[in-house]
């Protein structure tokens, strides 16, 4: 190495040990500081944030949301979203970008299963946009002419579509995108112990106010519309962990005595119809864990078994109805390591 590269290397090193330095004494004072505890509304649903520091960041964490919402709602009249599926001319962001990939490639992992462009079919079955009217099947087969991951590619930052008909819905990976976003805030503020939910989408680091690991519960899958029963499954211990639940227990419609599931299926046009009522999936992060929990809600049961023999590096727990009525669970083996009393 030169003298010019040494005296480089020189200049740094003061600011690499002040930074080093910083960091250290950033989590010496949060590892005394006392558990926040955050709470408000967004994307429809409500978020609970705990973590241990010293600061309170909830205005910057909302602020965050509020980027979330600006990129990914379709309520959103101006978001990039809503400039899409009214074919704007709109050059998408780096989360927008972040979300379309990952969705792109569960879409392409679950056979369609999990599809982003149902959003006609969701908002004709009487979801996210309401909609009485009960569709027949010359209406729900007019709209799968345009539904399908296949139609849109994202080239140079611009969504592009094989028809200008085709509309998007992020719905059901946005919560858990947003859940990722509040995680990665609180680790650049140098926070070790966190525990993130929105909508009961899930992101565990470190340890509760408790010194232990964070303790999440599956709700037990009953017909409650009003979320007004928590009766709890199971119990988990979650660690640096994503978790995301998916089922039709309390999104529903009843029409003429029938019950119809919040789950749209992309290929039929219809709504999910098969025994399982709730799919949860751990994973690396929490929009992964949301769109694997969504395309589980599709395929039902047996079909969800056979792929998680080929994709071991998740963890699930599935609740079904057997054919007596009565609620089953079944999970992957490493999940039971999991498992709090």
């Amino acid at each position: 190495m030169d003298n010019k590269q040494n005296n480089k290397w020189i200049w740094k090193l003061p600011f690499l040990i002040l930074l080093i330095v910083g960091s250290i004494l950033i989590i010496r004072q949060n590892a005394n500081a006392p558990y926040q505890k955050d709470s408000g509304t967004i994307f429809g649903t409500f978020y609970h944030i705990t973590y241990q520091s010293s600061t309170n960041y909830h205005e910057e964490i909302k602020a965050e949301l509020a980027k979330v919402d600006a990129s990914l709602s379709p309520f959103n009249k101006e978001s990039i979203i809503t400039a899409i599926n009214n074919n704007s001319d709109m050059k998408v962001n780096d989360m927008f970008k972040v979300v379309f990939e990952t969705a792109m490639k569960i879409s392409e992992q679950t056979d369609g299963d999990f599809d982003i462009t149902v959003s006609p079919l969701v908002n004709l079955w009487g979801f996210g946009f309401k909609n009485d009217i009960e569709p027949d099947s010359a209406v729900v087969d007019s709209l799968k002419e345009f539904i399908g991951y296949q139609k849109i590619k994202m080239v140079n930052n611009n969504i592009q579509k094989e028809d200008d008909r085709i509309m998007l819905d992020c719905s059901s990976i946005a919560k858990g995108f947003g859940v990722d976003v509040v995680a990665a805030l609180l680790s650049r503020k140098g926070v070790q112990n966190f525990m993130i939910e929105i909508g009961g989408e899930v992101v565990t680091h470190g340890i509760s106010s408790r010194n232990q690991p964070w303790r999440i519960g599956i709700t037990k899958p009953i017909d409650d519309m009003m979320a007004a029963t928590q009766e709890t499954q199971q119990i988990l211990s979650l660690n640096n962990e994503a978790l995301a639940t998916s089922g039709n227990y309390r999104n529903f419609r009843i029409v003429d005595g029938k019950k119809y599931a919040h789950t749209i299926n992309p290929h039929t046009g219809y709504p999910a119809d098969h025994n399982l009522l709730s799919a949860t999936v751990i994973a690396k992060d929490c929009m992964t864990a949301d769109g694997y929990a969504t395309a589980f809600m599709v395929m039902g049961l047996e079909k969800t078994k056979l792929f998680l023999e080929n994709h071991p590096e998740l963890v699930v727990y599935l609740i079904y109805s057997n054919e007596q009525g009565e609620n089953q669970v079944y999970y992957t083996p490493s999940l039971e390591q999991k498992f709090s009393n």
